[in-house]
């Protein structure tokens, strides 16, 4: 029966098709649904009677209208029969819900009602469907309950300008539409599929427990407004059946069909509710927890205010005593300069009245001197005054030449203009009072940075040399990682050496032949500043020949650094240490490598045959270095060059001109390299997974050769690493594709 069903219904009212109409498509349509679509393409210029076709909503065939217009179509006469008949069979009685909804008038204030609850344009469905497709004869009056529901859903739109708060305080009880009497039972359900609510009588009455009424849907009792689906707003009374994707918004089947929209892209309303669902309640969690992350910042930045106004109270406060501090210190040295001064008033003018005193005492003396002269000169008697002048002639002698003494010195300089007051310098001092800043991040010279073997010593500039307090400096060990951040935040593995006054420092008790990376933190009262990180590594560890380790047909120089093939057998004490048997000319270095990288080189003269390379203390003495697993050699035989390790040897390009080979120990990286130094080119290079300790070994069988040991890597070879690292990865992957014999020879004709 409900597939029947959904063959009987109209493509656009989803109802039972009413008055159908049977289109030259063969398909159908109702009546009132055809009028619709015609009223919806003409306008307000445009008469009702000048359209002359319209399209099927099924097929969307032209159908061409005549004079009649709609008149001129068909009855479906069948269909309508069928329809009649499967409604009889369907019903118990002429009350069935179907019937009930067919016979509904129309509800003018629903579309009001749903648009305010709906919420702006999207008004809710004033009615169904096929009460929308009854013509004006199907009023209130062609039914005995319209007045009720009429009164009903007066009711409803009352209450429906209110909230629900307002609607439940106003009246909360929900009345039976389908009643009878005045005024209607309460209602105990709502049928969501026939948008009514019903009374216990009426529910049973129109619902029995058969189908189709088996598969209604019935809730408890709602306004109607709540159950009425929204309208179109461009097609009055149409409800919205789908979403239009390119406009965004709800549309009804008019306007897929006939509309604006019927070129657009739509979808359905349940696959656009649970998109739009699933967006909304994404964004939700997103916005709750961005929400939730605003709230924790908020309250990390009021914290950091209250902190603010803290801080800002307290360094006001102690603003305010070092000014006073400052105050006090001027007032206190204001008042001993002031003594000072007063000092020394009281001394200068004291020595002044002294000078004064001897001054009038002089004048005094000198005047009475004069004075008796002048008497002297009054005398006319010749005899009296050469018995009276001489005298005062000698006295008055006497005193012009010794008018230095009578006249006593002036000293300018007491007369205080020597005593100079100048605060210059304290004043641009005072000037400059400002909150003292964490000094600027020191700089590391790495020109002016030297090493040893074991120690480095670090040399930096900074530019407040004058605000920093101390100096902080601290190393690791480099282990190739770039990121110097989190390098640095792993604190465990830095070494500290604080409180360095100095602007350099020398780090001891470091490995050879290492890598570190330093930093240099300048310390002030207002905090601290790092350096950019500076790479500094150790020499190598020097070394020289183990006489102990000698062959006896060798000779070594007194520094122990030459060593030189000698046919007269010398007389030396046998040792479990010392290179012994036939052939095996060689001497060991005085050290045990177990960590860093080192690097020496060695002056080959005109030696032509020698094998030069590293072993283990435990490789055998009485054989060739490299014809054990013990000992990595590389070695000349007259014009060949090869290496050999393990009785294998594998030959190699080399000049015959190399004069100076340099070897390159990387003990934690597992890789023995060998350079021609001279050229700048690498040989060779073992790689070597070192379970021991090695020793640097020598074996020469003419001529002779000589050691340098303790030099730093050369700059080259970081550029040669590189580029055997690219060989390397080259040469696996192309061993992934094809597999290669060994490159060592077996059974190799030797030098003898």
């Amino acid at each position: 029966m409900e597939t029947l069903e959904s063959e009987l219904t109209c493509p656009i009212c989803l109802e039972l098709f009413e008055d159908p109409l049977l289109l030259p498509c063969a398909h159908s349509l109702c009546f009132n649904c055809a009028h619709r679509i015609l009223v919806s393409h003409c306008s307000t210029s445009k008469p009702l009677e000048s359209i002359s076709a319209f399209q099927c909503p099924t097929c969307r065939y032209v159908i061409t209208l005549n004079h009649r217009g709609l008149e001129g179509l068909k009855r479906n006469v069948t269909l309508q029969n069928i329809i009649d008949r499967f409604q009889k069979a369907s019903l118990s009685g002429p009350n069935s819900p179907t019937e009930s909804r067919r016979l509904q008038p129309q509800r003018p204030y629903t579309a009001t009602i749903s648009g305010t609850i709906g919420g702006g344009g999207g008004g809710g469905s004033g009615t169904s469907g096929s009460s929308a497709r009854g013509s004006p004869a199907t009023s209130s009056h062609s039914h005995p309950h319209a007045n009720h529901a009429i009164h009903a859903n007066h009711a409803n739109h009352t209450n429906a300008n209110h909230s629900p708060a307002v609607v439940a305080k106003m009246d909360p009880r929900i009345s039976c539409q389908f009643c009878e009497q005045d005024p209607p039972r309460e209602a105990v359900k709502t049928c969501v599929t026939c948008e009514v609510s019903y009374c216990d009588r009426c529910l049973r009455a129109t619902h029995p427990n058969k189908k189709p009424f088996t598969s209604h849907r019935l809730v408890e009792p709602v306004p109607d407004t709540h159950i009425r689906g929204l309208t179109c707003l461009e097609h009055e009374n149409e409800k919205v059946n789908m979403y239009c994707l390119v406009d965004d918004q709800l549309i009804c089947a008019l306007c897929k069909l006939v509309g604006r929209h019927r070129d657009h892209q739509v979808s359905s309303l349940t696959e656009r509710f649970d998109k739009l669902k699933q967006t909304l309640e994404n964004n939700l969690t997103n916005l709750v927890k961005r929400n939730s992350e605003l709230e924790n910042q908020m309250a990390k930045l009021i914290q950091i205010c209250q902190q603010v106004e803290v801080n800002t109270a307290m360094h006001e406060a102690k603003l305010v005593e070092e000014c006073d501090e400052l105050v006090e210190i001027i007032r206190q040295r204001k008042q001993v300069i002031a003594v000072k001064i007063k000092e020394s008033k009281v001394m200068k003018l004291r020595k002044l009245a002294q000078q004064i005193a001897n001054c009038r005492q002089c004048l005094e003396r000198s005047s009475a001197l004069i004075t008796q002269a002048e008497q002297s000169l009054k005398e006319n008697d010749h005899a009296r005054f050469l018995q009276t002048a001489r005298n005062v002639a000698e006295r008055v002698a006497m005193a012009t030449a010794s008018s230095q003494v009578l006249i006593p010195d002036v000293n300018l300089n007491e007369a205080f203009d020597n005593f100079a007051l100048d605060f210059s310098r304290e004043k641009k001092i005072l000037e400059a009072l400002d909150y003292l800043t964490a000094p600027t991040p020191p700089s590391i010279r790495d020109e002016l940075c030297t090493a040893s073997h074991d120690t480095i010593t670090v040399h930096w500039t900074s530019e407040d040399e004058f605000s920093v307090t101390s100096y902080e400096l601290q190393y690791t060990i480099y282990t190739g990682q770039t990121n110097f951040i989190s390098l640095y935040n792993s604190a465990d593995s830095w070494m500290i050496v604080p409180n360095i006054k100095q602007n350099h420092y020398t780090v001891h008790g470091l490995q050879s032949g290492t890598r570190y990376i330093f930093f240099v933190k300048a310390i002030n009262q207002a905090g601290s500043r790092n350096s950019e990180p500076a790479r500094l590594k150790t020499n190598s560890q020097p070394f020289k020949l183990d006489p102990k380790t000698a062959h006896k047909k060798l000779r070594l120089s007194n520094d122990c650094l030459t060593m030189e093939k000698d046919e007269s057998s010398l007389k030396k004490s046998h040792t479990p240490e010392r290179f012994s048997g036939t052939g095996s000319y060689g001497a060991a270095g005085n050290v045990f490598l177990d960590s860093g990288g080192h690097y020496w080189e060695v002056l080959l003269g005109a030696s032509t045959w020698y094998a030069i390379g590293v072993a283990y203390k435990s490789a055998p003495k009485n054989e060739w270095s490299g014809k054990n697993s013990s000992s990595w050699v590389f070695s000349r035989c007259n014009n060949n060059f090869m290496v050999r390790h393990d009785g294998k040897e594998m030959l190699v390009e080399a000049s015959l001109q190399l004069r100076r080979l340099g070897v390159l120990l990387d003990y934690d990286n597992n890789s023995l390299t060998f350079y021609d130094a001279m050229n700048s080119q690498h040989i060779h290079t073992f790689e070597v997974s070192f379970l021991l300790p090695v020793v640097p070994t020598f074996m020469i069988w003419n001529k002779s050769v000589m050691i340098l040991s303790g030099l730093p890597v050369p700059d080259f070879v970081d550029g040669v690493a590189s580029d055997l690292q690219e060989q390397q990865q080259q040469q696996q992957q192309q061993m992934g594709l094809c597999r290669q014999e060994s490159p060592y020879l077996t059974g190799m004709k030797t030098c003898h």
